[in-house]
């Protein structure tokens, strides 16, 4: 799994990789002599050794500041020198696509809404894709219906609503709408009055495909299910995986260069999945085989190792997958997939799906439950979001490309610059977007909802939070429990599960003890004792699942 990291240089490595040409103007620097009588006249000036100590490392400091402080603007659009060219994007070859745009519009897309196994039965779904609001639910016949997330009425909320019998009622006035949006009851009407043909809703078509709800955006052409992508190795035999689904507090761009970035899995994620260690950082090597209007595609691997078995394909709109084929010793070739579903979910939010599977089952993996897997990937995410949520403020109050902001290394960064190459294709077609080239802030504001109701505020109301046991919480998307929990029905089930255990364990320890305060023989009282011991235990078990459910990963050298 590839999630981004930035990568931080000491100035004394800084300053030998980049020249003081290209960091510095010439007027800077005064002529040799000149800075030399200047000198002699400070120094004069001084009235003792410590003073003149003093004035040199002052001297000394401030050009060093004036070296740190120099832009990527100035380092590469000044002209990269020979060393910086071997390991730095930015040469004039690599710039040749600039200005390049291709026909594109954000509306005629499919974009991947929510795993279906975890879409509620009784009630409605509110989502969003870039700016647009939608309503997501599963009708009584079993069918999804996805609707523009506003009441025609009085532009209520339909996902605050409630579902009966299969219709989605609004909640403010109870107007009820079924399949195609036509308005099927106003309790206010008079008696024989006709429902008005405007009370009707906009309608958004909706495909499951491998276990995916897709959503098709566009009012305007009918739908072009060809565009929906298939995963080949999803389809194969014997091929298992865990899915999950996480909503994150940064934009989806720089969620998908995050998770196309493998370069910063062994610093930012050691030791997280058995495998990342920060010793094994090191420059990897990148072959890109496929660059289309849609995206791009190549091989990558570990440069020591002279070979680059994974796959990697990034697939217009916010589909991207890493693949490997590993052949065992009978000569049966193995497939994985990591497969990584990213929606634009509003202006610094994404909502996204990761589908880790393979062909092979590992032994290991087969004896935790599904939850812990969850939770795992909860804690990569936790790992990476202080640096990405920053990256999107930065990029925000910046407005510049990412060309005059990054340095990005020909041995790490390869994806990432193709990725932001693309966006400058494709960014004129989006709401707002921020490429290697160009960039197209937001035009409308964020909306901030204080109140959120609907499904995830009425799980969040009933099931346990970090910060409050059992109490009202509102929706933040920095806690584990509402980025993953209150959208992922298994992890639901299993906090409450939890809970009804550590309540029943608690409250017969409780018994138990009580008991054994009462009996007056010693061997009853010895095992009422070592029971009250092992119920307390289990309960205190409970107690930490559920807290490994939803409570926040914190680095070591970062706790207070």
């Amino acid at each position: 799994m590839g999630l981004l990291q930035p990568i931080l240089y000491e100035t004394s490595s800084l300053s030998k990789t980049l020249s003081y040409s290209h960091l510095i103007p010439h007027t800077c620097f005064p002529s040799t002599a000149k800075r030399r009588t200047a000198k002699t006249v400070s120094e004069l000036r001084l009235s003792s050794p410590k003073d003149v100590l003093q004035h040199k490392l002052k001297r000394h400091n401030s050009k060093r500041s004036i070296l740190c402080s120099a832009s990527v603007t100035e380092v590469v659009g000044g002209g990269l020198s020979a060393e910086d060219e071997k390991v730095l994007f930015g040469s004039s070859v690599e710039e040749k696509g600039d200005g390049l745009k291709v026909e594109y519009d954000w509306e005629q897309e499919w974009y991947p809404l929510y795993l279906a196994n975890d879409v509620p039965e009784d009630s409605p779904l509110g989502l969003t894709v870039f700016d647009k609001q939608i309503v997501l639910y599963k009708d009584g016949n079993g069918d999804f219906q996805c609707y523009e997330d506003r009441c025609p009425h009085r532009l209520a909320k339909l996902s605050e609503g409630q579902l009966i019998d299969g219709r989605l009622e609004c909640l403010y006035h109870g107007w009820q709408f079924e399949g195609d949006g036509k308005c099927v009851r106003i309790p206010q009407l008079p008696a024989g009055a006709k429902i008005p043909r405007a009370a009707c809703l906009r309608t958004y078509e909706v495909k499951n495909s491998q276990g995916v709800i897709w959503v098709w955006m566009s009012n305007k052409k009918e739908p072009n299910f060809e565009k929906i992508p298939w995963f080949e190795n999803f389809a194969r035999p014997g091929f298992k995986d865990v899915s999950t689904i996480h909503e994150l507090p940064y934009d989806h761009s720089i969620l998908l260069e995050n998770l196309m970035d493998p370069a910063h899995v062994p610093i930012s994620h050691d030791r997280t999945d058995w495998m990342s260690k920060r010793e094994d950082a090191q420059a990897l090597l990148f072959k890109l085989m496929e660059r289309t209007d849609r995206g791009f595609a190549g091989q990558w691997g570990r440069e020591q190792d002279k070979e680059t078995p994974n796959f990697l394909r990034f697939e217009a709109p916010c589909v991207l997958q890493n693949n490997r084929e590993i052949v065992g010793k009978d000569g049966v070739t193995h497939y994985f997939t990591g497969l990584f579903l990213c929606r634009p979910a509003g202006q610094g939010k994404s909502m996204l799906i990761v589908r880790f599977g393979r062909t092979k089952t590992l032994l290991l993996a087969s004896l935790f439950p599904k939850w812990y897997f969850h939770q795992n990937a909860c804690k990569v995410f936790e790992q990476d979001m202080g640096f990405l949520s920053s990256q999107n403020e930065v990029l925000m109050k910046e407005n510049k490309p990412t060309k005059e902001l990054y340095l990005n290394l020909k041995s790490s960064d390869t994806w990432v610059a193709e990725y932001r190459k693309w966006m400058d294709k494709v960014g004129h077609g989006m709401p707002y977007h921020f490429g290697h080239s160009t960039i197209s802030l937001p035009k409308e504001p964020a909306v901030v909802e204080h109140a959120p109701a609907g499904f995830f505020a009425n799980v969040s109301a009933s099931l346990p939070a970090k910060g409050g046991l059992g109490m009202m919480q509102a929706p933040n998307l920095s806690n584990r429990y509402f980025r993953h929990v209150v959208h992922c029905k298994n992890c639901r089930n299993v906090v409450k599960a939890f809970e009804f255990w550590k309540k029943s364990l608690s409250a017969v320890a409780v018994i138990s003890a009580t008991m054994a305060i009462l009996v007056t023989g010693r061997q009853w009282k010895a095992l009422l004792l070592v029971s009250t011991a092992i119920f307390s235990a289990a309960a205190y078990a409970c107690s930490s699942a559920i807290a490994l459910n939803t409570t926040n990963f914190i680095r070591t050298h970062r706790r207070l």
